[in-house]
């Protein structure tokens, strides 16, 4: 990842959250989108610093060409896995995820109803 200095010290703290963070393919180059690096020293921090930018992901060109395809494949997604330091780097483990079909989204929401009315005391 393409990070400043003040990035790399919050990774190595853990002030980093890639809760609801993915991968876009944009102009052939990976990115990380969504992904919040807290600020290493909040006093600091410079003053355009935006915690939540998209943030450039290093890739070889066999594993971007890799990501490109499953990318544009239909139903499928690059989701952001864990993100850690190795050797004074930053790395991120990258998962492709395929979403839900319909029918198992009408399984989840009906087992939600049946578990929100057993705790209503409704059953």
């Amino acid at each position: 990842m393409v990070l400043e200095g003040h990035e790399i010290k919050s990774i190595k703290n853990g002030k980093v959250s890639i809760k609801g963070s993915y991968v876009k393919i944009i102009g052939n180059e990976a990115w990380l989108v969504g992904a919040i690096i807290s600020p290493y020293q909040p006093k600091n921090t410079p003053p355009e610093y935006d915690p939540q930018r998209s943030r450039k992901l290093l890739l070889k060109k066999s594993e971007l060409r890799y990501l490109i395809g499953k990318s544009q494949e239909a139903g499928l997604a690059l989701i952001s896995l864990k993100i850690y330091d190795k050797n004074g780097l930053a790395k991120l483990e990258i998962g492709i995820g395929k979403g839900k079909k319909k029918y198992d989204k009408r399984e989840a929401i009906k087992k939600r109803e049946v578990e929100r009315k057993i705790k209503k005391g409704q059953y």
